[in-house]
């Protein structure tokens, strides 16, 4: 994953870079960053910079938890800059998205709907169809044609390739001298065919003072309609056990422990996680992760309980439900948990797209009674407020 963030933002005519900008609170590359880390499956985040702006994206990334994202040094060009991102990344990778940092209002479900398309078609891109009709002039501004207004497409950001196929268009580019404003615009001159998929409006590039005001107006929408007023305000409690083995690792909220034991499950047996969405399934009314993640079912067989809990904010969301705060007690007389508090809320808090602030998580022991104090299993319990419009809820 690439995030192009080493614009200068002279159109914004503040004197630095614009995605450094707070967005109702939230610097512009945060927010950009924050939505992909969220995925599960996005396994590095390579940020593109200017080397002026190094030390303080560093600081950032720290305060809001994403210390894990690499930085590349980026260049006078967009193309540069992404150039030096696909330099910077694991070799080994299959695909890679390209996201323009100036764009932090993208959806997570257009984020991955690219990454499924992207395994079908080699390359894709995001775009929305023109609603204006395009005139085409000469040097001196008369028109000369008229482009048919239902073939046109605004292309946005993330795109996806091949990491292959991406690499050999850059290469190809630096070898030829093409310069484009897009990378699709690369994969297109080597003859390969870019599959378009639907973006969103609000998936708006910051470019200008007047695109900030839109943003944040788009962002006060969202929090009116996700709100706490004039909400219904649901409460659910989750409570999963698993047993300890040899031969497994031990997972705790997304989080690998170092033990020499792991939970038995289907899936990864995250415990804490069955209990949170369990938890969140029943404050919105939805039974159980039984009931939607059966362990009959061979999809789910080693999955990361992350990739779960994503579909359960997803079919929170489809209700018209938004996650106000969580709790959660871990049970176990070894191993010692506290060095892995902070890492484990971070990781709960992308998944659920909230703040860390909205997460707690708490580390206990049974002082050796019970099977958890035997050490033959560890136990969680969780808590959940959730809030959804009335009209919205229960819909």
């Amino acid at each position: 994953m690439i995030i192009a963030a080493a614009g200068s933002g002279e159109r914004m005519g503040l004197g630095r870079n614009k995605v450094l900008l707070p967005l109702n609170g939230v610097p512009i590359l945060i927010r950009s960053a924050v939505a992909f880390s969220a995925h599960s499956w996005v396994r590095e985040i390579v940020i593109t910079v200017r080397p002026e702006d190094c030390q303080e994206v560093e600081e950032m990334l720290r305060r809001w938890n994403l210390a894990e994202c690499k930085l590349a040094i980026g260049g006078p060009r967009r193309q540069d800059s992404v150039a030096a991102g696909l330099a910077a990344l694991n070799p080994n990778l299959d695909w890679v998205l390209v996201h323009d940092a100036a764009r932090p209002l993208v959806d997570p479900e257009i984020i991955a709907a690219a990454y499924s398309a992207v395994r079908k078609y080699q390359a894709v891109g995001v775009a929305v169809p023109v609603k204006d009709t395009i005139k085409l002039v000469d040097d001196n501004e008369f028109v000369v044609d008229t482009p048919l207004r239902a073939k046109l497409w605004a292309i946005q950001t993330p795109q996806a390739f091949s990491f292959r196929l991406i690499k050999e268009a850059y290469a190809r580019a630096e070898r030829e001298n093409w310069e484009a404003t897009d990378d699709c615009s690369l994969v297109e001159r080597l003859g390969v065919p870019v599959k378009l998929i639907p973006g969103s409006y609000r998936n708006i590039k910051i470019t200008t003072a007047e695109d900030l005001d839109t943003a944040a107006a788009i962002l006060n929408k969202r929090s009116e309609d996700g709100s706490m007023n004039n909400a219904a305000i649901r409460t659910g409690i989750g409570y999963d056990v698993h047993r300890l083995t040899s031969g497994r690792p031990l997972i705790l909220c997304g989080v690998r422990i170092d033990y020499h034991l792991g939970l038995d499950g289907h899936s990864d047996a995250d415990v804490a996680v069955h209990a949170l969405m369990d938890a969140l399934l029943g404050a919105a009314g939805l039974g159980d992760i039984g009931r939607h993640f059966p362990d009959t079912d061979s999809r789910y067989k080693g999955i990361s309980s992350l990739k779960l809990l994503e579909e359960v904010k997803a079919k929170l969301d489809e209700k018209g439900y938004t996650v106000g705060n969580v709790d959660l007690v871990i049970a176990a007389e070894r191993p010692r948990l506290s060095g892995y508090i902070e890492e484990m809320r971070r990781r709960l808090a992308l998944t659920m797209e909230v703040s860390p602030e909205q997460v707690n998580i708490k580390a206990t022991t049974t002082e050796g009674l019970g099977f958890c104090g035997r050490g033959e299993g560890i136990a969680a319990w969780a808590a959940a407020v959730i809030s959804g419009r009335s009209s919205q809820a229960g819909h």
